[in-house]
């Protein structure tokens, strides 16, 4: 079995990590088995399973489970995606140096140490799964995700368990509601889906492009596809890219979170809410992963 290391900062809870992938048992695109989180990504026309273990605390070991041998340029693409979900390149010294005595981000960074974002290298999956999580519990959310993969996505058997990749944009874009509203889609995420695979499937939007554009830029561009609106641009934009400064203004959960944090009788306007991330600039995405922590 190939195996390999990947350093990481003092400041990565290995732990928090695991219990961020553990949110839901309905949830098919990775296993989590005592402290083991596993998964399957395609390289090239390569379906490869692998192990993620934290032995030491400054790094992580990546056990290649699927028995093909990585070329050295598959191992970095594969690396590189172990880092980019675990947000392992973000040094957050300084983000805890500004919040430390900070009334509202100050316990919590003490209390969640080292919990970082967890994201979604995949663009295309980031807005789909960000479009089916419209307001609907996040429970439900799953549920719709999980047959959606389910129905649509390629399965490979490894050692007696089944891995799923999240459906591609070629497959999503040819299905209509006949597929989708019997998963209990409603018409208009049936639609919105679509939309998104087309736009990515002619080219019109994909993660190399959008990589290379400022923040206001790469928000406008995703805002054009009919569906995305400002929540879902910048939740995929906070875990995709990170840009620091994406972060949904409009979320019921960070309005939520600092209602109950600052003991207020009702949630703040957004105006107030803008006033208090005004102290987080440049850790906007942060204070928001940390205030949806504490819910």
């Amino acid at each position: 079995m190939e195996s390999f290391h990947i350093p990481v900062f003092d400041e990565f809870s290995f732990k928090r990590s695991v219990e961020f992938l553990q949110r839901s048992p309905k949830e098919l695109l990775h296993f989590v088995d005592d402290n083991h989180v596993s998964k399957m990504i395609e390289i090239g026309s390569k379906k490869i399973v692998f192990e993620l273990i934290q032995e030491k605390s400054n790094q992580l070991q990546v056990r290649v489970v699927s028995g093909i041998p990585l070329q050295q340029s598959e191992k970095e693409q594969l690396i590189l995606f172990i880092k980019e979900w675990f947000d392992l390149d973000a040094d957050l010294k300084p983000f805890y140096a500004l919040v430390k005595d900070d009334k509202l981000l100050g316990p919590l960074v003490k209390e969640y140490f080292g919990y970082r974002i967890i994201g979604q290298p995949d663009l295309f999956e980031s807005l789909v799964w960000a479009v089916i999580g419209q307001q609907i519990n996040l429970q439900f959310a799953y549920t719709l995700k999980q047959r959606f993969v389910e129905q649509f996505g390629e399965k490979h058997t490894v050692d007696g368990r089944v891995y799923y990749l999240f459906p591609t944009p070629q497959v999503v874009s040819i299905l209509s509601d006949e597929h989708l509203l019997p998963l209990q889609f409603s018409r208009q995420k049936s639609k919105y889906v679509v939309l998104i695979a087309q736009a990515f499937l002619s080219g019109e939007i994909t993660k190399e492009k959008l990589k290379k554009l400022p923040f206001q830029a790469a928000k406008e561009k995703l805002m054009s596809i009919k569906g995305v609106g400002n929540w879902t641009a910048n939740y995929a934009l906070m875990k995709t890219f990170r840009y620091p400064e994406a972060f949904p203004l409009e979320d019921a959960g960070v309005h939520n979170a600092i209602k109950n944090l600052k003991k207020m009788k009702s949630k703040p306007t957004l105006d107030q809410v803008k006033r208090i991330f005004k102290k987080y600039k440049g850790w906007e995405a942060y204070a928001t992963l940390y205030l949806w922590k504490s819910l």
